[in-house]
């Protein structure tokens, strides 16, 4: 068990995810045999965004590696609202096709919540379609958005319970803030969403037995904030470039010092994006169990 005495102890999201992904590799191939087919997601991408390009490109990857069939369509800028439209109607009728996501941001020209509405809610691969959303609330089974569901993941594989415990979730965004709440909630922790209006953010974080952080601010979480022996969960991911022009990833949480007082800590890189990837590969593995009622 870390302690104290001996700095934080790490939440190693990027082994949990290759050892789920090896347990879905083995799950897709017993399910083949039995449907005469494999899992399919389709990742739909608008534009050239650099960035988006390159989680497109590890989400298909991750598919090739535990036997997924990807249908990866990448659609120039310009595409239209209605012809996105289209596409993802004609991905809900594809028996072939078990998730869906559409790839964000997409360009300023399109409306991403109309669209993303346009999903079947039984193939939404991300979780955000709003009957998802309100199944979340309402403790029902469903699709589980990627991120804030990873993070529970690697709590419980540390058997880290939220029962009992106060939880700081520092960001209210859809994708990770709102929805990771609702999960602790249902996990009985006590939680608050704090955010940019929050005042004195510094003595709500020091409140946190668990403490998450999904802000895209860079080392915003300082030592002073965290509780001695608190769990800080950093799902922040910033790119900055030091004077010689080189550049690294890092949190939203000031690494070095906090890990000095927490009892754990998810690194940066390493911590929660792998299991983001993993999650969407086990909603669409999930999905096609659900859809073959196997």
């Amino acid at each position: 068990m870390a302690g104290l005495l001996d700095g934080a102890g790490l939440l190693d999201g990027k082994a949990l995810a290759a050892r789920m992904q090896t347990e879905l590799t083995e799950q897709v191939k017993t399910l083949q045999a039995q449907s005469g087919r494999v899992p399919g997601l389709a990742v739909l991408m608008v534009g050239d965004n650099p960035a988006s390009a390159a989680y497109v490109r590890g989400k298909e990857k991750a598919c090739e590696r535990v036997g997924i069939a990807s249908y990866g369509t990448h659609l120039p800028t310009d595409t239209s609202q209605a012809e996105l439209a289209r596409r993802i109607q004609a991905l809900n009728q594809d028996d072939r096709v078990d998730g869906i996501l559409v790839q964000l941001p997409l360009p300023d020209h399109l409306d991403s919540v109309a669209l993303l509405n346009q999903i079947d809610p039984d193939k939404d691969a991300d979780g955000l379609h709003p009957v998802n959303m309100g199944r979340l609330v309402r403790g029902e089974t469903g699709l589980r958005s990627c991120t804030p569901a990873g993070v529970m993941r690697l709590l419980e594989e540390y058997a880290i319970a939220p029962q009992g415990k106060h939880a700081v979730v520092i960001g209210r965004s859809i994708l990770v803030g709102k929805p990771l709440a609702l999960m602790l909630l249902e996990a009985n922790a006590t939680v608050t969403i704090a955010h940019s209006h929050t005042p004195d953010l510094a003595a709500v974080a020091r409140s946190a037995d668990i403490l998450v952080t999904a802000i895209g601010k860079t080392e915003l979480v300082t030592a002073d904030m965290v509780k001695p022996g608190a769990v800080v969960v950093d799902v922040g991911i910033n790119r900055v470039t030091d004077a010689n022009g080189k550049s690294r990833l890092v949190g939203d949480v000031k690494f070095d010092s906090v890990q000095e007082i927490a009892e754990w800590i998810t690194p940066v890189p390493g911590g929660i994006g792998p299991m983001t990837v993993t999650m969407l590969l086990h909603n669409t593995v999930w999905s096609y169990r659900q859809r073959l009622a196997l």
